[in-house]
């Protein structure tokens, strides 16, 4: 049996949501990334190579959610994988001026990118960037003794770039990992306020196991390094498992209350409990982890989605004869997601964002044509801006992310501001559909399967707990491990499960299997919870070695 159609909505794509927690921090970062390189190049007058430093700059979008060890070797990876796709770019646009090649080019970039930037998990901004300065690149004039040296100035810029996102390192060096951890504390208060059968229950619970692996995933990032504050962290995540198991007997107040005290630079406070509540951390440490390039299989209807929409949204622009055709190959490359819905809804945020934005540069361009200084300045506005509002919904960021991108093309020249809005409207609407009709035609009947194995590791993590249960006295080590593995399978079948629930033309989805297996997993983990013996959920104290 197939399901042929999900429902679409627009409304909700549109819908504002609260803004992110650190929204500041990567505004404010990329503002600091890009001033100094294009303030440099105007006092030397040399704004046209505004577009490769950019390169670099733009890196310092990513990695803020993560901790400053491994946010220092994901911005490294960004700022290399950014540097090779303008390299490439940089070469074919110096070897060949054949748009329908370049535009080929571009669109098995825009996949390559978006199947990396998946199978790695970077985060956003995702792969739009590293496509929109590849696509662009594709087309900017140059030959093959400037390659070197652009790239260099890209180079440069990033490094700049690592050293504005590793900055804040040196006042909060656990910033991070307490984000994480107070924000799971928060999802299952917010689960333990149903006592686990009350109104929107389910959809709580999955909140609060997403946000409980998102935390775990944030202290084990850091490896096998360990001090006394990100122990503390850890016993408070076990402390919302707990919480997660068994809601009924958790306290909320105190969840809410330990959330509020990682705010800012405070002691952690440290809970009542003992390091064998750790051991199941300790085993997944030293467990081989799973690589990256182990996810890039299941990634390959997306993969051919992205090649193929791109490449046609491209061609459909040129065979209308504009001049730009990347921007009509970004547009598409930006709308796929992890299913078709949520591909019909980043396409209406995007065409919603850009026709507002333009109507925002026809206002700002007059002011920016007054002098060079006043066009860095607008632009660094922009910049600010769209990291400040794409948090609440990404129209609404590209309400400024439109006119930036239309002002970083007059760094070279000063051009017609009629044409670059018809140009740049016309590509939006060819990008938007030719993507969204590709992501239709193209299936994925993969993410059935995805259910499947989930559904399979689901299973086999509760047996094995099960077996541990079963045992007249456990170990710790076993029971903890146990435990740990069947969070994070259940955390990984609701992800699957959301994700496939929007995808068109597939079988239909073994929903009830889904249900019960959610069901028999959250009834060992609260076993679990209950053979561990009591946890005290008040007493806490704050300790002097636990500092930020």
């Amino acid at each position: 049996m197939s399901t042929a159609t999900r429902p679409l909505p627009l409304a909700g794509a549109l819908r504002l949501g609260r803004p992110s927690d650190i929204w500041f921090k990567p505004a404010l970062s990329v503002v600091a990334a890009v001033a100094p390189p294009n303030l440099i190049l105007l006092a030397l007058g040399r704004l046209d190579l505004a577009m490769y430093t950019m390169a670099g700059s733009l890196c310092a979008l990513y990695g803020h959610n993560r901790p400053y060890p491994a946010r220092a070797r994901t911005l490294a990876r960004v700022i290399l994988g950014m540097v090779a796709g303008l390299a490439v770019a940089l070469t074919a646009a110096a070897l060949t001026g054949n748009a329908v090649v370049l535009v080929t080019v571009g669109a098995l970039m825009a996949a390559v990118q978006k199947v990396l930037c998946d199978a790695t998990r970077v985060g956003p901004p995702g792969n739009v960037v590293l496509t929109f300065i590849s696509s662009a690149s594709l087309f900017a004039p140059g030959t093959l003794g400037q390659v070197p040296g652009h790239v260099a100035l890209a180079l440069a810029a990033g490094a700049w770039a690592w050293l504005v996102g590793m900055a804040p390192g040196l006042l909060r060096p656990h910033g991070p990992e307490r984000r994480a951890t107070a924000h799971a504390l928060n999802a299952t208060a917010a689960y333990a306020d149903t006592r686990g059968t009350g109104a929107g229950h389910a959809k709580a619970r999955a909140g609060a196991a997403a946000a409980v692996q998102a935390a775990w995933q944030s202290l084990l990032a850091t490896g096998a390094r360990t001090d006394r504050t990100r122990r503390a962290l850890e016993h408070l995540v076990v402390r919302a498992e707990v919480a997660l198991a068994a809601p009924a007997d958790a306290d909320p107040a105190l969840l809410r209350g330990w959330a509020r005290a990682l705010r800012g630079t405070g002691r952690v406070p440290r809970v009542s409990g003992a390091d064998d509540e750790l051991l199941g951390v300790d085993a997944e440490l030293a467990a081989p982890h799973r690589p990256s390039w182990r996810r890039l299989g299941p990634l390959a209807p997306l993969a051919a989605r992205t090649a193929l929409g791109c490449a046609l949204a491209g061609y459909a622009s040129l065979a209308l004869g504009v001049g730009r055709p990347y921007w009509a190959l970004v547009t598409a490359a930006s709308l796929y997601q992890a299913n078709v819905t949520l591909t019909w809804s980043r396409g209406v945020q995007r065409v919603v964002g850009n026709l507002l934005g333009v109507l925002v540069f026809a206002a700002v361009v007059p002011l920016a044509h007054l002098h060079p200084a006043a066009l860095v300045l607008c632009c660094l506005a922009f910049n600010f801006g769209a990291e400040a509002l794409i948090g609440r919904n990404y129209w609404l960021g590209s309400v400024c992310v439109t006119p930036m991108a239309l002002l970083i093309t007059e760094f070279a020249r000063t051009q017609d501001a009629g044409q670059l809005i018809t140009e740049r409207v016309v590509d939006t609407l060819v990008g938007a559909l030719v993507g969204f009709g590709t992501a239709v035609v193209v299936t994925n009947r993969r993410a059935g399967d995805g259910i499947e194995h989930a559904l399979t590791a689901v299973e086999r993590a509760r047996e094995q707990a099960a077996r541990v249960l079963a045992e007249p006295r456990p170990a710790p080590r076993a029971l903890e491990a146990a435990r740990r593995a069947l969070a994070a399978t259940l955390a990984e079948l609701r992800a699957t499960t959301d994700a496939a629930s929007g995808e068109w033309w597939q079988r239909a989805l073994p929903q009830e299997r889904v249900v019960l297996a959610e069901q028999s997993g959250h009834r060992t983990l609260a076993a679990t919870v209950r053979r561990q013996g009591p946890h005290t959920w008040d007493g806490t104290r704050t300790t002097e070695d636990a500092r930020p």
